[in-house]
């Protein structure tokens, strides 16, 4: 028998997943979970990325001490975010997507390249926090003059154990910088005066970067290979879906990620306008959208009721008569301080307004229903073609009410696959080199 071991991080949590083949079947065990969350920092928005590596092999211990012959690994997490490094010294602090530090950066780079010009080149939807303008405002700041390298958040994580830099393909994808033909954009990186020395070749899911370090095999109590899956998580949740044919997917996170498989980018006028991101996969496109997803619920959670099971939270939602919704995607609810508060804001000048914590959590619900089905009719006109089925992954795939609310409001078949999707598919791109 052979396994493989899967590491997986998200915005609130880790989860380190060995799999194995089993008559045909792929079968896995969670060895190792821990929390991961944003820190302030300064008046800014961090990664304590020492206590993200420290975990990383903590979790592969863990998975030696159960499973003595592991294969290979791979990590997977969310998009945009890096590290710079100097040599092997990492220029700190690694700031969130979610700090608001580029505001000033967006309307210089646009004023270098506009972003129907950028849209052109790389099919990225525009959001604040795109690795594009996070670069431009190290840029300003001067971090990048000592800089060497930036690697993105799971190709750090890799480096710290083997030892090798590398920029895998679907994570670039997320940076605001990579072409149709799978390279950082020279034309771009010039526009814009970023080095390019730090944006070497890409490389594609499945390749091999090494073994572990000596230092962290010993650590670990064993040594495997470390590949290249495909890291930016949505990426590997979408390998992870038992898709008949080709439909939409949301993968419903922190984020909801809605979109379909497309054999290119799809860069043109209408496209751009809704919005609508081209992500790299493995062998084809992601053509997407950033939906704020569970966010916007878990922060409501926070607030309102941190010690309510999430089950209940959901029933009593679904008996709440509130009718309204919001723009889930509105930049209020991106980062405000009290969620609560940016929800008032937004009924501030209707008649009906939530009154009850099931009225807000009723009210986000519906709102990334409606934000589905918003996006679904974006799609569908763009691509001029009409889908049959949602298959819907990720934690989002459990909440009965929102499945509900999402087939009826979107009047699609849904398919709610309650599964570890992102590591599954992480597990099979190793399994396949």
């Amino acid at each position: 028998m052979k396994y493989y071991l899967a590491i997986d991080i998200g915005a609130s949590s880790g989860r380190h997943i060995v799999g194995w083949r089993e008559r045909e079947a792929l079968r896995s065990e969670e060895v190792y979970r821990f929390p991961n969350a944003v820190q302030k920092q300064d008046g800014h928005l961090v990664w304590d990325i020492s206590a993200l590596y420290r975990n990383v092999v903590a979790g592969i211990k863990a998975a030696f001490e159960k499973y003595p012959r592991i294969e290979s690994l791979a990590i997977d997490t969310w998009g945009v975010d890096y590290v710079l490094l100097n040599g092997e010294r990492e220029i700190l602090p690694c700031y969130s997507y979610r700090d608001a530090r580029t505001e000033q950066a967006i309307e210089l780079v646009h004023g270098k390249m506009p972003f129907e010009k950028l849209y052109e080149k790389t099919g990225t939807q525009f959001q604040p926090f795109t690795t594009v303008y996070q670069l431009y405002d190290d840029l300003l700041r001067g971090r990048l003059e000592e800089a060497t390298d930036f690697l993105m958040i799971p190709a750090y994580l890799s480096y710290k154990l083997t030892g090798v830099k590398a920029h895998e393909y679907t994570n670039a994808s997320t940076t605001g910088l990579l072409n149709a033909n799978g390279e950082f954009d020279g034309e771009i990186l010039r526009a814009l005066g970023l080095p390019a020395r730090l944006f070497p070749a890409i490389s594609a899911p499945k390749t091999l970067l090494g073994r572990l370090k000596k230092e962290v095999a010993e650590e670990v109590g064993g040594d495997l290979d470390v590949v290249l899956c495909a890291s930016h998580d949505t990426g590997s949740a979408v390998e992870g879906i038992p898709m008949e044919g080709n439909d939409l997917y949301i993968s419903s996170g922190t984020w909801s990620l809605l979109g379909v498989k497309t054999p290119s980018l799809r860069t043109d006028e209408n496209s751009r306008k809704a919005n609508y991101s081209n992500e790299g996969g493995a062998g084809y496109v992601r053509y997407q959208k950033n939906i704020m997803g569970m966010w916007i619920v878990n922060n409501l959670r926070k607030e309102l009721c941190p010690e309510k099971p999430f089950a209940q939270i959901v029933e009593e939602a679904r008996a709440s008569s509130f009718q309204e919704y919001v723009d889930a995607n509105d930049p209020s609810f991106l980062s405000p301080e009290s969620m609560v508060k940016a929800f008032d804001g937004w009924f501030a000048e209707k008649t009906e307004k939530p009154v009850c914590a099931c009225d807000y959590f009723n009210c986000a619900f519906k709102s990334l229903a409606y934000g589905y089905k918003q996006a679904i009719e974006e799609l569908e006109a763009n691509l001029g073609a009409e889908y049959h089925k949602i298959y819907i992954v990720g934690g989002g795939a459990k909440n009965g009410y929102l499945n509900e609310l999402t087939e009826r409001v979107c009047g699609k078949k849904v398919v709610a696959l309650p599964i570890e999707a992102t590591a599954l598919g992480n597990l099979k791109l190793q399994m396949e080199r």
